[in-house]
């Protein structure tokens, strides 16, 4: 299922329905859960989209589901719809990381809006992890000696510098410079640069 999907929660059947019907008819796939618990049992990596639950469900509520998506890494965005909403259970919603948080009974222009940002949001943060895997899986071909030649140029040294650093002849850093930049799959030193930033980005959330 990696076409984008709203993944909507709610132990009520009657709102289930209405809600996917409303949805499939503005054009948005749907997956409809009873419990909360069923979605975290089923749920895969390769599910894009995002999640829309009620607050007030038996065995565990939207605000649990939270906590256990936060736990797993799973981060779809979380839009929580509530019939029972208050300041309090607002702010512990939104500081759980929720997307956004309406109320019962919702305008049904303003969920669609709501769910359609969702969706892109997710859209736009796997694209960009998809280009940090990318980074880190083409640096992860570098040896040793390729990934100081990188680290010293990313740095601004110059050739004749990184040689004198590295205690090799200019040379040397040439031809490691060009194995380097052809594992990378890069043309410029300026994409080296760039692919290099992307690459420590992905490590250091990693970290």
């Amino acid at each position: 299922m990696n076409d984008p999907t709203v993944f909507l929660i709610d132990d009520d059947a009657s709102v289930r329905d209405s809600l996917a019907l409303l949805l499939s008819l503005k054009g948005m796939r749907t997956q409809l859960f009873a419990r909360a618990g069923t979605f975290l049992e089923t749920y895969q990596n390769e599910w894009r989209g995002c999640v829309l639950t009620d607050l007030r469900m038996p065995e565990m509520s939207g605000l649990d589901l939270q906590k256990a998506l936060s736990s797993r890494n799973i981060d779809l965005p979380v839009v929580v719809l509530t019939a029972h909403g208050d300041v309090q259970t607002t702010r512990a919603a939104m500081k759980n990381g929720a997307f956004d948080f309406l109320e019962k009974p919702v305008d049904h222009d303003i969920l669609l809006d709501v769910l359609g940002n969702a969706i892109r949001e997710d859209t736009v943060r796997h694209a960009a992890q998809r280009i940090e895997d990318v980074a880190k899986s083409r640096l992860d071909r570098l040896t040793p000696r390729e990934r100081d030649v990188l680290d010293l140029l990313v740095q601004g040294l110059s050739q004749r510098d990184t040689a004198a650093r590295l205690g090799i002849s200019p040379r040397t850093v040439e031809v490691y410079k060009a194995r380097m930049m052809e594992k990378l799959q890069c043309r410029s030193v300026a994409d080296v640069v760039r692919l290099a930033i992307t690459g420590a980005n992905t490590i250091q959330k990693a970290v």
